[in-house]
């Protein structure tokens, strides 16, 4: 998903109205709301605000963070190792070649409409965005049907083996179950109707607050609701749990990371991140379309600078994406960092310097604020002027979906297989490559990892995918930050993950 799924999700693809918070606010903590737990209700403070709540639609994190809390999908990553587990789906068998697959869905399963979760909510959403082609529909391009077997029974059959079919039905809350025909009867975009642990109440430009659902199947949450308060500025969000005007935050001060590590007014804890954070540029817009000038900007960027300066310490610069504790990590990093090869590149593709270039961030993800300023002045060395332009989210992802833009900086989360890394983004007319990347050796390399049943002939076919991706610059990879996250002493029940999903299901407040 990015941060625009950046987020990735995201990224980037996760959306807002700046808005500072805290002001001394206090928080009734002393009854649950919704008919739910009787808890009280968790403060979680968040950087942004969702886009929309359609969760087939919306690629953005912001959004995702609410989402993962009220929508169910099929199967779900484990808390501690994200393999997948079973959720609406109990079991699941596959046939000797691989190409069916039938899943036995759980019963005693209700919408927050009061509706009977069956096996006709499954193939309505999954031929949704299948038929729609939505964000996720690359997700399935190797089903060739989703039908129904009776009222518990879903099957899945596929043109070729899948084998990460779990990760791109299961991974995050893209793929969420919908009651059938949801879309003709409510607006997605601003209501929610799920199977999760919570239930959407109220949003608008200050929160989103969610009740607890008293009928959810894995049992009724211990606290009544979950209030996402925006708070965009990280020291501001600091304050507010510290001050106990919020129980939660990943709004940390990247600079105070190791200073807090010692602090009895908040319990902080960082785990390693599949996230990666990159920035790109428009293949339609030129002289960006040319590769030379891609490759001397990558050779100008110095990414352990541009690390340091986004997340003091607690990121690590990678030229490839997928972290380097991942089976499928690749240590291809031909781009150190050579400002006088920069240089002779662009004369080599007859470019006048001072060349312009806008670089699209948003201060809703401060960092990419942060990395655009070093960005720009490592650039300026080339004779590259970069014009940083500061944008709300939902502006920024309306400019990049419209291809309106020379540059942008955003992250891709939650990502737990090498295709979420590099296929939607990278692959010909993907729903992600935003860029307009198109390499038809790549196509194929994504296609062929994809299908592939080994997993050493599978990390290959990906290996081959990113240097050829790096090489061409589709995405100027920059680093992979840690996942950091604070809340109060002796609020309990909370699991960091590395794929970042915010979920509240099992919390306790102190």
């Amino acid at each position: 998903m990015r941060t625009n799924r950046l987020l990735p999700l995201t990224a980037s693809a996760a959306l807002v109205l700046s808005a500072c918070g805290g002001g001394g606010e206090s928080v009734d903590t002393g009854g649950g709301g919704g008919g739910g737990g009787e808890g009280g209700t968790l403060v979680a403070a968040v950087s942004a605000e969702p886009d929309q709540f359609d969760p087939h639609v919306t690629t953005a994190y912001p959004s995702f963070q609410v989402l993962e809390n009220v929508y169910d999908t099929l199967v779900v990553p484990n808390a501690e190792d994200l393999t997948m587990q079973p959720s609406l789906a109990e079991s699941w068998e596959t046939s000797e070649d691989g190409l069916t697959w039938t899943f036995t869905l759980r019963e005693g399963v209700t919408f927050h409409d009061g509706s009977e979760f069956d096996s006709a909510d499954v193939v309505y959403s999954y031929n949704r965005i299948i038929d729609e082609e939505l964000s996720n529909a690359f997700r399935f391009q190797n089903v060739a049907s989703v039908a129904a077997d009776g009222p518990r029974s879903v099957v899945i059959t596929l043109t070729q083996p899948t084998p990460n079919l779990l990760e791109r039905i299961g991974s995050f809350k893209g793929m969420a179950i919908l009651p059938e025909g949801a879309a003709d009867q409510v607006d997605l975009t601003t209501e929610a109707v799920g199977t999760g642990p919570f239930q959407l109440e109220s949003s608008d430009a200050s929160s989103t607050v969610l009740t607890a659902y008293e009928d959810y199947w894995g049992g009724t949450p211990s606290i009544g609701g979950v209030e996402f308060r925006y708070i965009t500025e990280p020291a501001a969000a600091l304050t507010a749990l510290q001050n106990g005007e919020v129980q939660w935050t990943d709004n940390i001060p990247p600079q105070q990371i190791e200073s807090l590590q010692g602090d009895d007014t908040l319990e902080l804890q960082t785990t390693p991140s599949v996230d990666y954070w990159y920035m790109s540029m428009n293949y339609a817009r030129p002289p960006f379309d040319n590769r030379d000038v891609r490759r001397a900007i990558s050779f100008a960027i110095d990414r352990e600078a541009v690390a340091e300066a986004a997340w003091f310490g607690a990121a690590q610069p990678n030229q490839t994406a997928i972290p380097e504790d991942s089976f499928f990590h690749n240590d291809y990093a031909p781009f150190e960092r050579d400002p006088e090869q920069a240089r002779q590149l662009l004369q080599q593709a007859g470019v006048q310097t001072p060349l312009r270039m806008g670089l699209m961030v948003t201060d809703e993800f401060p960092e990419t604020v942060t990395a655009a300023q070093v960005i720009a002045s490592q650039l300026g060395e080339i004779g590259i002027e970069v014009s940083i332009e500061t944008l709300d989210f939902a502006t920024w992802l309306d400019r990049q979906g419209q291809g309106d833009f020379d540059a942008f900086m955003l992250g891709w989360l939650g990502n737990l297989d090498p295709a979420a890394y590099y296929q939607e983004q990278h692959q010909t007319n993907g729903p992600n490559n935003y860029q307009k990347y198109s390499n038809p050796q790549v196509d194929q390399l994504l296609q062929q990892g994809a299908s592939e049943t080994d997993e050493e002939a599978r990390k290959q076919a990906y290996d081959q995918a990113a240097q050829l991706i790096v090489d061409d610059v589709s995405y100027l990879y920059l680093y992979n930050p840690d996942v950091v996250q604070a809340w109060a002493p002796g609020l309990s029940g909370y699991q960091i993950r590395a794929d970042k999903a915010i979920n509240f299901e099992t919390v306790e407040l102190p």
